[in-house]
């Protein structure tokens, strides 16, 4: 008995695997909103109501690649972290090379990033399953900067006394053991790398940025100095004061 049920869950994973990749081209090819069980059905030989037995509904499919590519740039970046090597270490590289491995992926999935990051679907509500794998590029960016204030320090950036309960609300909610300034420059960081990565693929660079690669790696490395990576070339960052696990630094 134990022979059948893994073939059948071999073949459960083959066919579930068909679906989605069916199911990504015709992403690409008419978008998320045309996205349709019955064609995706039709395309591989299927009755529609063995797809069902797979995907309940459209719903069910679009949260099942959302969750993939979630995941799927939520390795890519932690793989870049994980090759730049842990604490301690050159935590101003290890930004950069999770955000240019953030960009490289959507480079080379446009239309799967632009179903995570691009316009809603419409009629879609995305469950709570997607939450954590949507979280995934995030933390991998707040435990560079979680590292440095551990080790070297951070050069904290000045508090907005009009987001002082906000950034106190968003620290104890993602980062509690950060400056909530800190936290705040994280969040907006975190905005403006997405926004790099889609102006580019998008086309809002369109015959105003030729160099996209150098101005990425630019403007990254500034997005660093604003949540208080300290880079040895601009000692304190000229933000705030530098503290870390050993206190405050002159």
């Amino acid at each position: 008995m134990s022979t059948i049920r893994g073939a059948r869950e071999r073949a459960r994973i083959e066919v579930t695997a068909a679906i989605k990749d069916e199911a990504r081209r015709q992403l690409a090819a008419e978008g998320a909103a045309k996205l349709s069980l019955r064609a995706v059905a039709r395309e591989l030989g299927m009755v529609s109501s063995a797809l069902y037995r797979y995907f309940p509904s459209r719903d069910d499919l679009l949260t099942a690649l959302i969750v993939d590519a979630y995941d799927a740039v939520g390795e890519a970046a932690e793989a870049a972290r994980d090759r730049t090597g842990g604490p301690p270490g050159p935590h101003p590289g290890r930004w950069l090379a999770v955000a240019r491995a953030v960009r490289e992926w959507a480079l080379a999935h446009p239309h799967e990033y632009a179903l995570i990051y691009g316009s809603p679907v419409p009629g879609y509500t995305a469950p709570q399953d997607t939450v954590g794998p949507a979280s995934r590029v995030g933390q991998v960016l707040i435990g560079v900067v979680r590292d440095a204030h551990r080790t070297e320090g951070l050069a904290v950036p000045p508090q907005d006394p009009l987001l002082r309960a906000e950034g106190a609300r968003m620290a104890a909610d993602l980062a509690d053991d950060l400056p909530p300034a800190v936290v705040v420059a994280l969040v907006s960081a975190w905005a403006q790398l997405f926004g790099l990565i889609s102006f580019e693929l998008f086309g809002q660079f369109t015959r105003v940025v030729e160099a996209r690669e150098e101005l990425f790696r630019h403007a990254v490395h500034e997005l660093g100095r604003s949540v208080g990576l300290l880079d040895g070339r601009h000692p304190g960052g000229g933000a705030g004061q530098a503290s870390g696990a050993g206190g405050a630094r002159a």
